[in-house]
């Protein structure tokens, strides 16, 4: 599951490269101190923008959570130590979900 969320993102992000995307936006992925992962993916320029996603927990333990959320201009996620997987795979639903809408 997360080598499928990985790769996932690695082609999205590949498709939004058009020689001046990544100059100004991209996707960043950082430790948090509690400890756990935040991820943020600019949505600016793409076929995503301007789609919301409202906040979105789960909270197991103190370890095991997860919170995905879009404003439109950007996805973001923040989760435990061991649920960087999930949080992509939320990425991938979001983009999944966008698309169908679209539809």
């Amino acid at each position: 599951m997360i080598t499928d969320a990985l790769i996932f993102l690695q082609s999205w992000y590949a498709s939004c490269c058009n020689d001046e995307w990544e100059h100004s936006y991209g996707v960043t992925i950082d430790t948090l101190d509690n400890p756990g992962w935040r991820v943020k993916i600019d949505l600016v320029d793409t076929p995503l923008t301007g789609v919301l996603l409202d906040l979105s927990m789960v909270e197991r333990t103190d370890d095991d959570w997860v919170q995905v959320w879009s404003n439109g201009i950007r996805f973001e996620g923040a989760c435990g130590p061991e649920n960087l997987g999930e949080l992509l795979e939320a990425f991938r639903d979001f983009v999944g979900n966008a698309v169908s809408l679209a539809d």
